[in-house]
């Protein structure tokens, strides 16, 4: 394993939960975001990802990467992750949501569902593994 994986599995280790933002690839999640995946799923006992929750965010065209989302939950069931339900977040890559020149999120709706979303994933964590 390289220096760059060596430190992906110890931020997995150490994380409280996942906030997974992809844009959609092919009807699916970017590949870098599966291969984290994947190389998060060889740790012993799967102990990066097992019982924590996770949050979803995708971008894309008309279904605004929902499709790569539906992925996302298909791969977290073997990781034994808790993908949070409500509220969903799919963004558009196409009509203002983001600006053109900085890429930047400037939709104010997006940016709320964004804060409700991480508001959420942090209530679904604390009750998951309360510290």
């Amino acid at each position: 394993k390289n220096e760059a994986t060596l430190k992906l599995l110890e931020q997995i280790k150490v994380a409280d939960a996942f906030v997974f933002a992809s844009p959609e690839y092919n009807y699916s999640m970017a590949p870098a975001l599966k291969n984290a995946l994947d190389w998060g799923s060889r740790l012993p006992g799967n102990e990066g990802f097992n019982g924590k929750a996770a949050s979803l965010i995708s971008s894309g065209g008309g279904m605004r990467g929902s499709r790569s989302q539906y992925h996302v939950r298909q791969v977290a069931v073997f990781l034994d992750l808790f993908v949070l339900n409500k509220p969903e977040v799919f963004l558009s890559s196409f009509d203002g949501t983001f600006d053109k020149e900085s890429l930047e999120l400037v939709s104010e709706g997006a940016q709320g569902n964004l804060v409700a979303q991480l508001e959420a994933l942090k209530e679904l964590s604390l009750k998951m593994n309360p510290k």
